[in-house]
């Protein structure tokens, strides 16, 4: 027999043929960056830099460190309904939540209508009085009190801008009010406020305001704290108003309630500072339950720099305690001490900020003139900076510190970019630029949460747009142009496309703590479950990690690797957009950093063996073995 041959000698075997396809053709080569001369000179800027911004780091840790200490304060009325309800009286109910970590109230102004269920005055409608006593003068439309308790129906008026009349019908004094008088403040129940002092409580007081007042604020009680109700504070509207309020505020500090912006409490927070409030709504509290409503507590406690944790009671005792245990169980775990917190402002050295601040420039224009196309790499970096700066008002410290946090994470892919070890410079590049982020926007606003960063959605898009142009070749921008008009698109080409903008439309959408695109209640379990037990990292750095990982490693072939490097990008902005929440503690911020790029890492290290095993297998399938010489005969 003669030997068995391909039927068509001119053509190469199956298995020698180069594979074909998208999923095998040859790589892309990114352009090189170029090599300045003035590359070195500007790195030792940036070291140097990082010095002074090493030494702010430290202070704020060192700051950090002494404001662990949370108040449990409980919302005093609704305690006071829940006792009713269940035949306990509001002390006897207390002391049970106190022996689960309860050690402060938050107690409201007096209204009137209390003065009245006290029993401390008589309340009775013009109408019903001058049935009564016909012909005795009392007007109909107007609402009449009198003393129970001596004195007290005749001191009120005076508290008031309200014209009042005094009269006696039937032998009794009555003092007349032209307007349902129920809901007008009436000062502090200072019977209460004697007794939860008398027992050590760290007392939150919560006055009503009213434009009838004479002297809002003349009468408030010592106390450490001050939350105002409502959407602004008392004389938000009148700037001599609030100018007795701030006056009257004297030692007494103003609660800065989580995502509740009150109009005016800047003013206050400008001169008395502030201490971080955290509550829920109590529908909100009631539908996620008792494990989900600690859970929460918990974190703002740990994570977001809250001194005082608002709770509000259950429906039921058995409930609240079971919120109570597993609030006080959690923040013994984290470290989070509960007792009278002392609240201080953070005041970060001004010659240092300004030392750290050319640390950033630096880097904005080393990151310029290292593009394959240094003259658009100095304009597209000039745009970037008059951005930030108009962003920021033109405030030095929090322009710079925008610039760092869309410069940092992009230099390391720009600088190198062709094997795996290169995500490390890339990594420690952004860590530097973590520093530079932190000693410039960290102040007293931002760190008590008034001044949120600005620009957090550039962090992620900028660094994106500094990496996709660095891969533009080394030629005439015109010519670039041109070839990208007249580059044929295939339906492959159209669907990776329109695939990575869905991913990175989804990834913008959900920056920040709230976002305009929800969580799976599966995702929202796993995010519990980790902030329980862990710090949890963010995800969008166990994603973006292992895309850079493989991106670098070449593995993919075509243009594949390079989407998958501007997809390492948005793991690098992770990081810089994880520290430039400046409420939340810096060592915090780090352990869930380096949390997600230990894993990260992980996970890409094994995705590469893992993809070139798969890549193996679809270019090898189904084709025909090499048919040994020996094995065929004749």
């Amino acid at each position: 027999m003669s030997p068995v041959t391909e039927p068509n000698p001119t053509r190469p075997p199956l298995s020698a043929r180069p594979p074909s396809g998208p999923l095998v053709a040859p790589a892309t080569p990114a352009p090189p960056p170029t090599r300045h001369r003035l590359t070195v000179p500007l790195l030792a800027v940036i070291l140097l830099s990082l010095i002074p911004a090493l030494v702010l780091a430290w202070q704020r840790v060192q700051f950090e460190q002494a404001q662990k200490t949370v108040a449990l304060v409980m919302d005093y009325p609704a305690m006071a309904v829940q006792a009713q309800r269940v035949g306990l009286t509001p002390q006897q109910l207390l002391d049970r939540y106190k022996a689960l970590g309860v050690n402060g109230a938050a107690v409201y102004d007096d209204v009137i209508g209390n003065l009245v269920q006290r029993g401390e005055i008589y309340e009775k409608r013009g109408a019903d009085l001058a049935a009564e006593n016909p012909g005795s003068g009392a007007n109909p439309q107007w609402v009449y009190l009198r003393s129970l308790k001596p004195g007290v129906a005749e001191a009120l008026p005076q508290r008031y801008t309200i014209p009042t009349r005094e009269v006696t019908i039937a032998g009794q004094k009555w003092v007349g009010w032209p307007t349902d008088p129920d809901f007008l403040p009436a000062g502090p129940p200072r019977d209460i406020l004697a007794s939860l002092k008398a027992q050590g409580m760290v007392i939150v007081y919560r006055p009503y305001d009213d434009e009838a007042l004479r002297e809002p604020g003349a009468d408030w009680p010592a106390v450490p704290f001050v939350a105002f109700t409502g959407d602004e504070v008392i004389g938000a509207r009148t700037p001599e108003r609030l100018e007795k309020i701030d006056e009257r505020l004297g030692n007494r500090l103003p609660a800065i309630i989580e995502n509740s912006e009150q109009l005016g409490l800047d003013t206050l927070v400008e001169t008395h500072g502030g201490a971080r409030m955290f509550a829920l709504n109590p529908s909100w509290q009631n539908r996620i339950g008792p494990e989900a409503t600690a859970s929460k507590y918990a974190l703002a406690a740990r994570e977001r720099g809250q001194r005082l944790l608002y709770l509000r009671p259950f429906p039921t005792v058995y409930e609240t305690e079971q919120f109570l245990r597993r609030t006080s169980d959690l923040l013994q775990r984290s470290g989070v001490k509960v007792g009278d917190p002392v609240v201080r402002p953070f005041q970060p050295n001004d010659t240092l900020r300004v030392l750290s601040l050319f640390g950033p420039l630096a880097a904005l224009v080393l990151l310029g003139l290292s593009f394959p196309l240094p003259r658009l790499g100095l304009a597209v970096a000039g745009l970037a900076a008059l951005a930030a700066v108009g962003l920021n008002g033109g405030r030095p410290f929090e322009s710079a510190a925008l610039i760092a946090a869309i410069t940092f994470p992009a230099l390391g892919l720009v600088l190198r970019r062709s094997k795996v070890t290169d995500w490390f410079l890339a990594t420690g590049l952004s860590l530097v630029g973590v520093l530079f982020v932190s000693a410039l926007g960290a102040n007293r606003d931002s760190v008590l949460g008034l001044e949120p960063f600005r620009g957090v959605g550039l962090t992620l898009l900028v660094p994106l747009v500094f990496v996709g142009l660095s891969f533009l070749p080394r030629q005439d921008i015109r010519q670039t142009a041109r070839d990208l008009y007249h580059t044929p698109l295939r339906l492959g080409d159209i669907a990776v496309m329109a695939l990575g903008l869905a991913v990175f439309a989804l990834v913008f959408l959900r920056r920040g703590n709230t976002s305009s695109v929800g969580v799976s209640s599966t995702e929202a379990q796993v995010r519990q479950d980790l902030q329980d037990t862990i710090i949890r990292p963010r995800f969008k750095e166990l994603a973006g990690h292992p895309l850079a990982i493989v991106g670098l490693s070449g593995v993919l072939p075509g243009y594949f690797s390079l989407l998958l490097i501007l997809g390492g990008v948005i793991g690098q902005a992770s990081i810089l957009n994880t520290f430039s929440h400046f409420h939340t503690p810096l060592l915090i911020s780090a352990a869930r950093c380096f949390i997600g790029l230990g894993v990260g890492l992980l996970l890409g290290l094994i995705a590469i063996p893992v993809l070139n095993y798969a890549l193996r297998l679809w270019t090898t399938f189904g084709t025909r073995r090499p048919v040994r010489e020996r094995e065929v005969q004749a």
